[in-house]
């Protein structure tokens, strides 16, 4: 059976990607106790005492404001750290699934970007995530061979698993208040890690294949996927948009909300460390041809997830009460 080593196996992304992968392959989950990508210089010796058939990085350094006052951890955590999972991965003769960000663009155009579209970061998040691009483009590109990288370039994250995501974030601002105001002028792509990870784990499947072919559907492959890809759900809209889903999905399902008023505000009304793109949809066609199917649209995700959080919470608070 394949062993395929995941960092960031207790992230948002990482903890569905745990569970999908279990379908294909033994997973190794790296969680920071495991594989600290800001320790560089045990990293390398770790991997080759893991052994792994294939690698998939999620870890990251994803605190886009900070990133603008610790710009050396960011670039350590998401340029260098990849950089060596690829000299690691070439070593091993195994390949490399690399997740990044719709930030390494500067959002100054209307359409969906594709993966030929030149990058332009605008902060020093989406500088070191850009960092990590290149880097492993160089080493698989210098090395050849027939292990290859794909790098998979997603948006506005979000799960029912980890703190940090705007669905949260938005119910527990509107537990607590009446009034919520949303930037309406930054568009994108939502996307649920649940999604995410079966699209990676439809990637993980097509590596793992280059070397022992494996069930999928009944397709065959004969090279890994190579190169950039994007990926989000389906549908663009406003962080505004998204909020007033947020909320009204889960006011239909019963989550204790007070929040009556969502306000839209502008960029400039919430001045944040760093500029975020304005327009950061990313095209999705060359994933949807390559794994056969269109990604779910957003707020068809969105309600799945919050079912699902709610069901979740409204057990373990009849848990608490038994």
């Amino acid at each position: 059976m394949s062993r395929i080593l995941v960092t960031g196996a207790e992230g948002q992304v990482g903890y569905e990607l745990v569970r999908s992968l279990t379908a294909i392959g033994e997973v190794i989950p790296a969680g920071r106790d495991r594989l600290d990508l800001s320790q560089t210089d045990t990293l390398r010796q770790a991997i080759y005492d893991l052994k792994p058939d294939l690698i998939i990085n999620a870890a990251a350094y994803t605190a886009v404001d900070k990133a603008e006052s610790e710009p050396d951890l960011a670039n350590q955590i998401n340029g260098v750290a990849p950089t060596i999972l690829a000299e690691a991965a070439v070593a091993l003769n195994v390949g490399l699934i690399h997740i990044s960000t719709d930030y390494v663009f500067d959002g100054q155009r209307n359409t969906p970007y594709l993966e030929v579209d030149v990058p332009h970061p605008i902060g020093a998040y989406g500088q070191s995530k850009r960092q990590g691009e290149v880097g492993i483009q160089q080493v698989f590109a210098q090395a050849g061979g027939s292990n290859k990288a794909t790098i998979l370039r997603t948006a506005w994250v979000y799960g029912t698993y980890g703190k940090g995501n705007f669905v949260k974030t938005m119910l527990r601002l509107g537990e607590s208040r009446e009034e919520v105001r949303v930037v309406m002028d930054q568009v994108g792509s939502p996307t649920w890690a649940r999604d995410l990870a079966i699209a990676l784990t439809g990637f993980a499947v097509r590596h793992l294949r280059a070397n022992a072919p494996i069930p999928f559907d009944g397709e065959e492959a004969s090279v890994p996927p190579e190169g950039m890809y994007h990926y989000t759900n389906s549908g663009v809209i406003s962080w505004y948009d998204f909020a007033v889903a947020i909320f009204e999905d889960a006011k239909a399902l019963g989550f204790p909300l007070q929040v009556q008023r969502i306000i839209p505000i502008s960029s400039a009304d919430y001045p944040t460390p760093v500029t975020r793109p304005s327009y950061s949809a990313l095209s999705g066609q060359k994933t949807a041809a390559l794994l056969g199917a269109i990604a779910p649209y957003w707020r068809t995700s969105l309600r799945q997830m919050l079912t699902e959080l709610y069901t979740q919470t409204h057990e373990s608070h009849c848990s608490i009460g038994r």
